[in-house]
């Protein structure tokens, strides 16, 4: 995951909007690594309506849903105070660490079709 990475918050804003933009409508999964409770699926091939990054708050957002009747309800994943995104405009990939060390990965799934 090379497109951008570590501490550069202004490449995070600029990267999480152009995978936004490429990755709209695509199925997606959310994974949480968490050393106190263990890795968890927050959402599993749910459509993608986009990510961002908030600088004023210092927050990762990552929505699923909220375009179709059959998932009409926005899924807001927040990742505070992140020290490191990486995202991989290519594949799709998103990883977002925060400062407790707690992981999570964002996974794109190809159209249906495609």
């Amino acid at each position: 995951m090379a497109d951008n990475s570590t501490t550069d918050r202004q490449g995070w804003v600029e990267a999480l909007d152009r995978l936004t933009k490429g990755r709209e409508g695509q199925d997606v999964t959310i994974e949480v690594l968490d050393r106190s409770f263990g890795d968890q699926t927050e959402a599993e091939r749910l459509p993608f309506a986009y990510t961002s990054y908030d600088p004023k708050d210092d927050v990762v957002i990552v929505a699923v849903g909220g375009r179709s009747s059959s998932h009409p309800v926005v899924l807001r994943h927040m990742v505070p105070h992140p020290s490191e995104v990486d995202v991989d405009l290519d594949t799709g990939a998103l990883r977002a660490v925060e400062q407790d060390g707690t992981t999570t990965i964002v996974s794109f799934f190809p159209p249906a079709g495609g």
